[in-house]
């Protein structure tokens, strides 16, 4: 492991206020424009706002909730705790109360900073049980005590110091998701998360002179060390995404260098190119077409001097307004969260943006492995960053190219808070951490993830199915929002298909095709042969028994505010098939 400039994340702040003072460090947009808040005005915030919780009577090891989206409060909360040795334990703000206030109670969180007053309002009302916290309101007025502008005002008055936090001490308890049960708080220390840092700083190719624009929330460990942190370090700009919704407009305006996302969003740039290049000229369509082929024939090392000057060309008239259209300087985009589709990873670095995917689990602070400027190969999720080993379990898998992924290295968890049990049945007995995720590495080290033990079933015929791979696949698909692959005890696979409406709607126009509704189109036989159809061609890569024979089209998608969607993006299996039980028993014609 490399020597490091700082050993905790309070010294890293204050080292990145000191040496990056007048640089642009948070960009939040407002109705005239983006009002762009320094390192020195955000590190005379933290001062502030370290003063009021001590006020408040935060000190070493206590627990602050944070309850919000992305904002420079969320930032400056987060590292006045840091300042006073506190653990920040960060919420999503579209969870639901209920989780809200089991993660205060099993933290033992004392004080909540929420972005809301309707937030604090909904954490207040069901709270039947054990001390309820302290609460600091930032949209409330000054006057109100319980505003955060009030404590920003006592925290001036009554200054507190920054107290010497030592690299084992606890920084964060991020908690998972809970796809299936209740959410377990994961305990980084600030050696855990620094340690990623560093190794970050040394493989990925980013300065000072770097911005990003930030949507995937801080409460999620990916977003939280490898952006919030990752680039405050270096003293590098982070433009606020306020909605996901507006990203493709505040990418022209903000005009990015790197994007830190899940393939969620990568996807969706996949398909406005796609739409894009539908709507220009034959031979526009032609130039692009050329232009992928030769860049792949680039990546791999066999392309002719002529065939570069014919990519300049195509770049320079093609593939360079791509990139204008998103704000023109994109250079870099990072993925990680779940596996980058190779077609999506290839389209996109194609265009001239360099795609790194990485691996990783909140339980490893979170990075494990990255590709990067020395090591990189697309469709995989890289090698081991700096300090990390994997090792490939094949127990019970002998036969298997796959087997269970094990890490090891100074991001590993101290464990799930109270739950002693719980973290001993994921560490193995030389101190590895058993990811649950199925992977192997290929002959020069390269990291391939396959999918997760957890969601593998078993046919009728005995074969597994792993079908998080083939649905990453499927979503790619013009006609397909979202969808559910089943086949638990079945001779077959089924899916739940949540259509495109508006794309399939344009297909039935095309043939002339007339419905009374959206409910009649996506019963048709000739709309569902059709996305059937698709759904076949996009699957032949995969094994013949992980097929879908039969699909029903649903409607309503799957939504974080529904129950369908974890907070961060991830299906939750067992709330969608308890839901949609009677239409998978329907494409069997019994019960599943």
């Amino acid at each position: 492991m490399s020597d490091r400039a700082f050993d905790n994340l309070a010294s890293m702040f204050a080292r990145s206020v000191k040496h990056h003072a007048a640089q642009p460090l948070f960009g939040v947009p407002r109705p005239n424009g983006w009002r762009w808040y320094s390192y020195a005005e955000v590190g005379e915030l933290v001062d502030a706002c370290r003063g009021g919780l001590a006020a408040a009577g935060v000190g070493h090891g206590d627990r602050v909730g944070l309850i919000s989206t992305n904002s420079v409060w969320w930032a400056v909360t987060t590292y006045a705790c840091y300042g006073l040795g506190a653990v920040i334990v960060p919420m999503y703000e579209n969870e639901h109360p209920d989780t809200w206030r089991f993660v205060c109670r099993d933290a033992g969180v004392k004080h909540v900073v929420c972005a809301r007053t309707s937030t604090a309002e909904r954490l207040g009302s069901g709270w039947s049980s054990g001390p309820e916290p302290q609460l600091v309101v930032v949209d409330r007025p000054p006057s109100d005590d319980a505003s955060f502008e009030a404590l920003l005002t006592r925290g001036r008055a009554t200054p507190a110091e920054t107290i010497a936090v030592d690299r084992a001490d606890l920084a964060s308890f991020i908690y998972t998701s809970g796809t299936t049960g209740e959410p377990k708080g994961v305990e980084l220390s600030h050696d855990n998360i620094c340690s990623n840092i560093a190794a970050l700083h040394e493989l990925l190719p980013l300065t000072h002179h770097d911005r990003s624009l930030s949507f995937l929330p801080w409460a999620h460990s990916f977003g939280h060390t490898c952006e919030l942190h990752t680039l405050v370090a270096l003293g590098s700009s982070i433009a606020l995404c306020d909605d996901v919704d507006k990203l493709l407009h505040h990418l022209a305006e903000v005009q990015p260098t790197v994007l830190v996302s899940v393939p969620r969003i990568f996807n969706r740039l996949y398909h406005r190119i796609g739409r894009n290049m539908q709507r220009r000229p034959p031979f526009v369509r032609k130039m692009f077409d050329r232009g992928v082929r030769l860049a792949r024939k680039r990546r791999q090392g066999m392309l002719a001097l002529n065939e570069a000057a014919q990519l300049a060309g195509i770049d320079r008239l093609v593939f360079s307004r791509i990139r204008g259209a998103l704000g023109g300087r994109l250079h870099y985009a990072f993925s990680g969260g779940a596996a980058l589709e190779p077609e999506v990873a290839e389209l996109i670095d194609s265009v001239g943006i360099t795609v790194y995917e990485g691996y990783g689990l909140t339980e490893t602070s979170p990075v494990v492995t990255s590709n990067g400027p020395h090591g990189h190969r697309l469709g995989s999720a890289g090698k081991t960053i700096d300090g990390v080993r994997v090792h490939i379990d094949h127990t019970g898998r002998e036969q298997e190219r796959a087997g269970e992924v094990i890490v090891y290295g100074p991001g590993l968890m101290r464990g799930y808070h109270g739950r002693a049990d719980e973290t001993a049945a994921v560490m193995t007995d030389d101190g590895g951490l058993r990811t649950g995720d199925l992977g192997y590495l290929d002959s020069e080290g390269f990291l391939y993830i396959t999918g997760r033990i957890k969601e593998q079933y078993k046919l009728q015929n005995g074969k597994y199915v792993t079908p998080a791979p083939l649905e990453e696949t499927l979503k790619l698909s013009p006609y397909i929002n979202n969808l559910l692959i089943y086949g638990v005890g079945q001779d077959h696979n089924v899916a739940l298909v949540v259509p495109d409406v508006d794309a399939l709607s344009a297909w039935a126009e095309q043939r002339k095709l007339h419905f009374g509704g959206t409910a009649e189109m996506l019963s048709s036989q000739r709309v569902v042969a059709h996305i059937l159809a698709d759904i076949g061609e996009r699957s032949t890569r995969f094994r013949n028994f992980e097929y879908i024979k039969r699909i029903a089209l649903i409607e309503q998608d799957f939504t974080i505010d529904n129950g369908m969607l974890t907070p961060t993006m991830k299906i939750r299996r067992r709330v969608i098939v308890d839901t949609y039980r009677e239409q998978i028993e329907s494409l069997y014609g019994d019960a599943p």
